[in-house]
């Protein structure tokens, strides 16, 4: 996009306020207010649709390289688009593990080229995921993906010893250790959630306790070493509770939440269907309550989708066979609008601020999570809150249609965004070619 190319958008309720116009020159926005005049800019009519910043997930499985049957980077940033954001964060158990500078590399250059939306990588703790040696930490910090993110995520960094050099080291660069909380002793074979439903199936349960311990030692630990921690996919109220009590201690803990904890629960089991199997697993309706009051008071800092997409063959099976995870980028503004806008417990502006501004905050992703004003980039994604309709997964950018909503009628629907003002998704449709950042 050339600096004289303009935009205006007539009537956008930024943040969910009153409608104003917002002018978008070259790469920035340039005005915003009501009744402004630009006869050279290409005109989109908001009509009160919701405008928030660009949305930032701290939490993408893109697959590539190695699992390109399920995703790519292309086909996973498009998702990304069509559900409005603008920043992903692709997570390191892809083969090769992202343990390197050379494939953090790789993933990054790939999101670079096709442009849908930037491609921050994550890289691994550990060797191989393995929890047995750290990995070249520093080296893929330094390297061009400026990786500040860490984790093992799929697997949980168990070694405590491990664990603790890994929040050291990343303390040099200001990183953080992401960390998928599982001890994996109390898991063994684990299907679903522990609790009355498991016993009821006769699946193998996999106790909210696997959970929380791994939270409890790992705040202690950052604690213990002033360093950052960040506990991926929480879903317990336990989990909950550990994170509190931290935080009220002023430690420098933050957490996720993934919008598929925030509505299902492990009552959706009994139809052995598996698309509703997923690690951490869905638990309880007390679970989801308090998943939800946690995000609204920030106790969770934000929302992050740990879409994980699967080929047709790992879902389409029985249950004890089933891969876990599902996909997340598309839906996953609707399913915050449902279970947290649409029942008052956020307004739009702290949808903005759990979606965009506290996981680039997080991630220190710079040029994401910010305002939507004058000079600021034009990373932006605007919402037409009214429209309900049903999932269909036939119309996914994805890969993969493993999606726990098919058929289910959610609210929202993101009708464009914007990456540094070049239009990815037009009117609910992605933009060709995005071509090269």
């Amino acid at each position: 996009m050339t600096e004289q190319n303009k935009t205006l958008l007539r009537g956008a309720r930024i943040l969910g306020g009153e409608p104003q116009d917002v002018l978008i020159e070259g790469a920035t926005i340039g005005q915003v207010g009501p009744g402004i005049e630009a006869p050279d800019a290409q005109v989109v009519e908001a009509s009160g649709g919701i405008l928030l910043p660009g949305l930032v997930d701290l939490h993408t499985h893109l697959r590539e390289p190695g699992r390109e049957d399920s995703e790519t980077v292309l086909t996973g940033t498009r998702a990304a688009a069509k559900g409005g954001y603008t920043a992903v964060h692709a997570m390191a158990n892809t083969f090769p593990v992202a343990d390197t500078a050379g494939v953090v590399e790789q993933v990054w250059r790939l999101g670079k080229e096709y442009g849908y939306c930037d491609v921050r990588p994550v890289g691994a703790v550990t060797v191989g995921l393995e929890g047995k040696q750290l990995a070249e930490l520093g080296a893929m910090h330094d390297s061009a993906a400026g990786v500040r993110v860490f984790s093992d995520d799929g697997k949980c960094v168990d070694d405590a010893v491990i664990m603790r050099r890994a929040l050291e080291y990343v303390k040099a660069f200001d990183g953080v250790v992401a960390q998928h909380a599982q001890e994996p002793r109390l898991t063994a074979g684990a299907q679903m959630n522990e609790g009355i439903v498991s016993a009821e199936l006769g699946l193998q349960g996999w106790p909210a306790v696997a959970e929380e311990s791994i939270i409890a030692r790992d705040v202690l630990l950052a604690a213990h070493v002033d360093s950052r921690v960040h506990i991926c996919h929480l879903s317990t109220a336990g989990s909950v509770e550990i994170v509190r009590w931290a935080k009220s201690k002023g430690w420098n803990v933050t957490a996720e939440v993934t919008p598929h904890h925030l509505l299902l629960t492990d009552e959706l089991v009994r139809s052995y269907n598996p698309v509703y199997k997923v690690n951490p697993p869905l638990r309880t309706e007390a679970d989801v309550m308090a998943l939800r009051e946690a995000l609204a008071d920030g106790t969770i800092d934000c929302v992050a989708t740990d879409h994980a997409p699967h080929p047709h063959e790992d879902k389409d099976c029985e249950w004890g066979a089933a891969a876990m995870g599902m996909v997340g980028l598309e839906t996953a503004l609707s399913v915050v609008q449902h279970t947290m806008v649409d029942t008052g417990l956020l307004e739009w502006a702290q949808v903005a601020d759990r979606m965009s501004f506290r996981p680039a905050a997080i991630g220190r992703l710079e040029g994401h999570g910010r305002p939507v004003s004058p000079g600021e980039p034009a990373n932006l994604v605007l919402l037409d809150a009214d429209y309900r309709g049903q999932v269909n997964p036939a119309g996914f950018a994805s890969r993969s249609a493993n999606t726990p909503y098919e058929g289910r009628e959610l609210p929202g629907r993101v009708t464009h965004t914007w990456l540094r003002g070049r239009p990815t998704v037009v009117d609910g449709k992605l933009v060709g070619a995005a071509g090269a950042v």
